[in-house]
Order: structure tokens, then sequence, then C-alpha cells
């Protein structure tokens, strides 16, 4: 079990709706159109100019009934009138191909950089970050959320504007035919706007809550799959399947809420329209016949009403899709506004040369605590690690171990005090720097669904990875951390291993993740009880080999057991937050008794929670 001193933090999945506006948080997305910008732009002419071209067809019909077909013109006449509005037709759709084909690449290609620079920024992010973010949350961030926001832009944004500026034109060209039925049909467009604001009210809201639904169900899915061997050990698929199907069958009620909004505002913005056009049909056949109104002009207003009501009643689609868009935006800039609360330095310094003997490691008066609120897990830690010398730290479970070696490398920063390297406090360098300078090996390895040669020269620069050079580090790395078994996969080295390894054994995985750890070559390597699952013998040969290739590299191991302390120059004794002793293992056995009862406890095969009062 990796150590760690830190309380449990539940995971962040439903993250409060922003109180922001739709168009404010929409317009954020405007930073991210650059490169589409100009296509999208042209594409929404093109579509704005396919429905001024179906509206121009009204007006043709308007000419044609009042003349050729009322005054018994020739055939030649309504033959041109066809042809007029056969060639408006071809026009139409050809704007209509012109849209699609502009705006489907770059669209997609703004998609590509949106997830891009999410995936850069989840990287960036702190280890504290990603402790309080479920897996599945963001996974469904970054793949459906962005997918849904790129279909807005290139689809529901266009025709939004494109569906508003067809309505009002066509509304002015009904206005113009007749003043009279176009009030009419203006006044029924009112109810249709308060339905609108109703709607989106209503809308937003579950809008939201499928969405967070949605990647709750995601983290529900990666758990399981992670865990699937937990599950059939113990027989709990069917508690599983329970949890699933109970968070799917909420994520149905909800979709199913949104469809009923959707469908009530839908059935309005059909029904009205048509409703008013009856209505406008009993005024207008009376106006025609005692000639207030031309036959033609009649027909060419129900023609261009017929034509607005069709962006009317998708208005309700176009809405829906835009206020997904809203709460898809939302969940992204809730990612991409967290700031990162690891950073480079303004005036980063470097490393001096790595010495003779090997790298003076100093915790000055270490402090650390999860949250302004919470207790210092490390209350003021002062230690110091010899150059080129092996430091093993021993103390209960949930006594900040794992803490205090994830400060060497910046996987969290200290709350007071200092971690450095050589003189150097690793806030003042890049982060890359401390991480070239420090390599760490974890009792729990994660590694990569890649080969064997990829995840153990991961930390090795690609131009050495891919020389003689590389392979030569790649062969020692194995050879030192004793994993020669890899050679005799079915593909050797490059052997795909598997979604985090776990086609391997448990202590395969700790020797390919120890080998990944002396590849980079450190000038200081952190072990936490990477060598937990290996027998006490194949310890000590590691020990050794490591202590041969690594000369000069000052080594900080968390130890549970007694032989791994053993094999140390010197052992560090962290108790209630400080370090309480410092010396050989054997100066320390007599002593110290806090170290006597943690390594009687190591060796009961159990930490203890605290020290008894006898071994005081």
């Amino acid at each position: 079990m990796v150590d760690g001193a830190r309380p449990p933090v539940p995971k962040v999945t439903n993250v409060p709706p922003r109180e922001t506006s739709t168009t404010r948080v929409l317009l954020r997305l405007v930073g991210w159109t650059k490169g589409a910008l100009r296509p999208m732009v042209f594409g929404g002419v093109a579509a704005l100019g396919a429905s001024v071209v179906s509206l121009v067809v009204p007006q043709v019909l308007r000419r044609l009934v009042n003349g050729p077909l009322l005054t018994a013109g020739t055939r030649a006449a309504v033959l041109e009138a066809g042809a007029v509005v056969l060639g408006l037709g071809v026009v139409e759709a050809f704007l209509v191909w012109c849209r699609r084909a502009l705006i489907a690449t770059p669209g997609t290609t703004m998609e590509r950089e949106m997830r891009d620079a999410m995936f850069v920024h989840l990287l960036d992010m702190p280890v504290a970050f990603h402790d309080r973010r479920s897996g599945g949350q963001l996974l469904s961030r970054i793949m459906s959320d962005l997918n849904l926001i790129r279909r807005w832009l290139v689809f529901g944004l266009v025709m939004l504007v494109v569906s508003g500026a067809t309505a009002v034109i066509g509304i002015v060209l009904m206005l113009a035919t007749s003043w009279v039925l176009g009030l009419v049909y203006v006044a029924g467009a009112v109810p249709m706007v308060w339905l609108g604001f109703r709607f989106r009210e209503d809308y937003k809201v579950v809008a939201r809550r499928a969405r967070d639904q949605a990647g709750d169900l995601a983290t529900t899915v990666e758990e399981s799959v992670h865990g699937i061997r937990v599950l059939k050990a113990f027989g709990r698929g069917e508690d599983a399947l329970d949890d699933f199907v109970a968070q799917a069958e909420q994520l149905r009620d909800t979709e199913v809420a949104k469809a009923r909004t959707l469908s009530r505002v839908s059935f309005a913005l059909g029904a009205l329209p048509e409703g008013i056009l009856a209505v406008e049909l009993a005024i207008g056949v009376p106006l025609a016949a005692s000639g207030r109104l031309s036959v033609g002009a009649l027909v060419a207003f129900f023609a261009t009403a017929a034509l607005v009501n069709n962006p009317v009643e998708a208005f309700g689609q176009l809405l829906a899709m835009t206020l997904d868009a809203k709460a898809s935006t939302d969940r992204f800039l809730d990612v991409m506004d967290t700031s990162p609360g690891i950073r480079d330095p303004d005036r980063p310094q470097l490393l001096p040369p790595p010495p003779p003997g090997g790298s003076r490691v100093t915790f000055d008066d270490v402090r650390f605590r999860h949250g302004a609120s919470a207790a210092d897990v490390l209350d003021g830690v002062d230690l110091e690690l010899e150059p080129g010398t092996t430091t093993a730290l021993v103390g209960l479970t949930g006594s900040g171990k794992t803490t205090l070696l994830a400060l060497l490398p910046r996987l969290y920063d200290v709350s007071g005090g200092a971690v450095r390297i050589d003189g150097v406090d690793v806030r003042d360098l890049t982060r890359r720097d401390v991480r070239t300078a420090v390599a760490v090996a974890f009792e729990d390895p994660i590694l990569f669904s890649a080969s064997v040669r990829e995840n153990v020269l991961m930390g090795v620069p690609d131009e050495v990875a891919d020389s003689p050079e590389g392979e030569r580090i790649l062969r020692e790395a194995l050879d030192v951390a004793r994993a020669g078994f890899a050679h005799r996969l079915p593909e050797g080295l490059e052997t795909v291993i598997g979604e985090e390894g776990l086609s391997l054994s448990g202590g395969q995985r700790q020797r390919v993740a120890l080998a990944r750890a002396i590849a980079t070559r450190p000038r200081v390597l952190v072990l936490d009880d990477p060598l937990s699952a290996l027998d006490v013998t194949t310890e000590a040969e590691v020990t050794r080999r490591l202590r041969t290739v690594l000369a000069g590299t000052t080594t900080l191991v968390v130890a549970h057991r007694p032989s791994t302390v053993a094999l140390a120059d010197r052992v560090a004794v962290l108790q209630d937050g400080r370090i309480t002793g410092v010396g050989t293992h054997s100066e320390l056995l007599v002593t110290h008794a806090h170290y006597r009862y943690v390594l009687t406890a190591a060796r009961a095969g159990h930490d203890g929670a605290a020290t008894p009062a006898v071994a005081r």
C-alpha cells in the first residue's frame, strides 16, 4: 500500500453550474475559433445566402400569379417563371453545399486543438488537482463535451444566426406584402418569444445535470474495468452492475426530462405558427376577394410565411443545442480556468554541475498540509541526505513518508520551509529540471499501454533513446532491476504490456518501473518501497547493483521491511510529522524506542496506528 498521511479526499464529480449568462460563456469560445473563424463566417454567409434565395421564390410566384396565370399569359411566360424557380433552387442547393464544405474541416481542426490544449493543461495540473477529480469526468469533458461544442459551433451557431436573419428578413417581406397580415404574424410571435425564454430557464438545469451524470457514469465504468480483478475475486460483479444500472437509469430519467421539456416547446413552436396562418387565411381571403390585396400577394405572403415557419419551428432544437453547448463549455472552462498550483519560477535558477561524490539533499523545516484548513501532515521536517548515500525513511502508516518523497520532484509544493538540491530550492528550478534531476519509483507502479522498451526509456531524451547508447542504457537498467524476464516475453522488449501493465505480475511491474527510474541516471533517486514484491535475496542483489551502477546517486527510500532498512547507509525515523531520529540501523535499534516498535509492527505484518505506551 502506498503510504500517504493524507485523509480521504472525495472526488469532485458534479461541479455546481456557473452563474454566468449563456452569451458570455459561449463568447469565451471565440478565442478557440481563430483558425476556423473565417471559414465559419464564409459558411454562415453561404447559409444566409441560401435562405435569402429561398425567400425570393415567393416573389417570383407573386409575379407569376398576378401575371401569366391571371391574365391568360403565354406558356412561355409560365415556363420562364418555372425556369427561374428551378435556377433559384440550384443556387440554394449549391450554397448549402458550400456551407458544409467550408465549415467541416476547420470545425474538426478546432475541436482537435481544444482537445490538445485541454490535455496539455491536465498534464500541467498538480497531483492535488487529479486527487480531487474523477477520471471519468475528465474523460467525458475532453471527449463528448468538446465534440458537442464543435457541433454547435459549426452547425448550431451558424443555423441560429441564419434562422434569426431569415425570420427577420421574411417578416419584413411579409409586412411589405401586407402590413395587416404581417402585424398579425408579429403579434403571434410574442408568445413564442416568451416560450423561448421560459424553455431556456427550464432546460439549462437538466442540460448541465445530464452532462455531469454522463461523466459520473463514465467514472463508474472506468473504476469497474480498472478493478475487474477485485470484482471477480470477491464476486461483487452484480453489485457493480446494480450501481451502474442505477446511475444509467438516473441519466436516462434526466435525458427523458430534457426530451419532455424540448417536446413541449417544439409542440408550441410548431402549433402556434400554424394557428397564426389559419387566422391570417381567414383575414387574407376576404381582403383578396375585396381587391384590397392581390391574389399573387396573398400567395407570396403565405409562401413566405411557410418559409419563415421552418426556422421558427427549428428554434427549439437550436436553442436546446445552444444550452447543451453552454453546459459543455462550462465544464470545459471549469478545467481550463483552474490555475496550476505549481508553476515554474519567472527567473529559474540552474543546478550546479553534479558534484563528484553525489548531490546533497536538504529538507529544511519542511511543512506540508493538504489545503489551507487541513492540519499539517509534515510539521517541521529537518533532514539532510549525504551525497551518494542511501537513506531509508521509516515510519508508521499515515506518518507522511510518501508525502515527503513527493516534495522532492515537486509533485506537491511545501507549505513552509524548503527542499534543496545542492543548495538550490527546488521551487527556484523549472519542473523539467527538477524532474530530470530526480527519478521516482513507486510501490504501486503505473505502466503505460506501450512496449517494455518505451516504458523503460520514458525519461530518457528521444535522441538518446533512439541511439546505440539508448540500447545500452535499456539493457543495463533491466539488468540492475533484475527484469530479465522482459527478454522472454512473446515479442521481447517490443512486447506491449497492456493497460497499466496489468498483464504483468506485481513484482514484474515493480522491476520495470525501477528500471525506468534507473535509466534516467538521476542525481537523486526516490524509491517508495518499490521492491516490496521481491524476495529478500533478490532485493539485496538489486540494491547491490544499484550502488554499483548508480554510484554517486543520492537515494531516499521508504522502507517497510527490516531487510530494506538494513541495506541503507542511514535511517531516518518520521514520527508525528517530524524526523525524530537519524542513524544507522544498529544505532537506532539501541537508542530509539519508536524505531523498534515500527520494525516490530512491520515484522508482524502490520503497521500500528500509534506507538503503544510500553514502547515509549
